[in-house]
């Protein structure tokens, strides 16, 4: 059973409603079973993991950790947790709560007893270390003792105490570490930033703007050569700067996953850059983007200038207001599900709006690679 205070802060974590994914090695299901044993904990807790193998650590992190009770250890399960809780939830004000911790057991043990926990949220990364005063307490009490530390990390993280504050023995040593580290992938996909960038040197997203650039959009399931020659076969037309889009949002299939944006992105560690978007159709790339020149196949202008696309089933009205924005395309051959090689004919485009659009001869870039084929080999 849990003290009064501790179920008042679970009462208040629970009443907060910040989906949380957990993940714990070692020592915590005791917070688990807290946490649980309040009503409410469904606002709480989308996903809960133990950690408990060597095998599903390495599942989780991807690779073995140097050392798997340890602050580096803790953030990398953060981090793999807040991924999770981006992918389970639509809510912005996700957390992730994780814990690596070694404690009493049926052998003697030649290293401390203790842990690391560390939550991450949207704007940063809070780690606490905690190393024990070794036979002070039995297994029990250290499985306590730590629990009670990640029941007040999350309430830490979710505003519902200021900080955390543990009874401990004098001999007892406790740290705390707050590194920012705001997502900037996130503010995209609830709708604070119109366009993010990825930064391959990184691994990480920042705030771009946009204009007087050729764009090739796409979902790039994978990124192959036949993008990359694409793109620079219209950045020599253009003149301009060139960069590929992908748009979270799709307008025939749902919405991108955070853990699947970021594994597209990591594609592209060289030229050309990626910039992401929430803009599905041309005529939200256009306003977002000014000036510049989108590159389609063949098999895009038919969508582009399919009257479903468009609330209003106005072609003309919206390749008109795509003018507006200074915008046009360039557009190349495609093989289609016919397996036949079509050329781009500007008579298919209402007459008025044909200067915006510009054929890439077939001998001038052709290239038969697509996603689909490479998915399927």
């Amino acid at each position: 059973m849990t003290d009064n205070t501790t179920h008042n802060q679970i009462v208040a974590i629970h009443h907060a409603a910040r989906p949380t994914v957990i993940e714990y090695a070692g020592a915590g299901s005791q917070a688990l079973w807290w946490l649980h044993s309040v009503a409410g904990s469904s606002r709480t807790i989308l996903e809960a993991t133990d950690r408990y193998s060597r095998d599903s650590m390495v599942d989780l992190l991807g690779q073995q950790p140097a050392q798997f009770v340890s602050q580096a250890t803790a953030v990398a399960m953060a981090h793999a947790g807040y991924r999770r809780a981006m992918d389970l939830s639509n809510n912005a004000a996700v957390v992730a709560l994780s814990c690596t911790a070694t404690i009493a057991t049926d052998r003697v043990k030649l290293g401390d007893h203790g842990c690391w926990v560390t939550t991450r949220d949207q704007h940063q990364i809070i780690s606490y270390g905690l190393t024990l005063s070794k036979g002070a307490r039995d297994r029990s009490g250290e499985e306590a003792v730590i629990s009670t530390l990640l029941i007040q990390a999350l309430a830490c993280a979710v505003g519902v105490i200021p900080a955390v504050t543990l009874d401990l023995r004098p001999d007892e040593r406790f740290d705390v570490i707050t590194t920012p580290c705001h997502d900037v992938l996130g503010d995209l996909l609830h709708g604070d930033m119109p366009i993010v960038e990825y930064q391959s040197a990184t691994n990480d997203f920042s705030s771009k703007n946009i204009s007087n650039a050729t764009i090739l959009s796409g979902s790039f399931n994978p990124l192959h050569t036949g993008h990359r020659e694409l793109l620079a076969t219209a950045m020599r037309m253009s003149g301009q700067v060139g960069y590929c889009e992908l748009s979270v949002i799709n307008a025939d299939k749902p919405p991108l996953r955070y853990s699947v944006i970021a594994q597209r992105a990591s594609l592209f560690t060289s030229a050309p850059s990626l910039i992401l978007t929430r803009a599905p159709r041309f005529i939200d790339k256009a306003a977002r983007m000014p000036g510049s020149t989108f590159v389609l196949g063949y098999d895009t202008v038919v969508r582009l200038l399919n009257p479903k696309y468009y609330p209003d089933g106005d072609v003309s009205g919206s390749l008109a207001q795509i003018a507006q924005h200074d915008c046009r395309f360039i557009v190349a051959g495609r093989i289609t599900d016919d397996g036949v090689f079509h050329s781009f004919d500007a008579q298919v485009v209402p007459s008025a709006w044909r200067h915006l659009f510009t054929a890439i001869d077939e001998k001038t870039f052709r290239n038969d690679l697509s996603s689909t084929a490479i998915r399927s080999v």
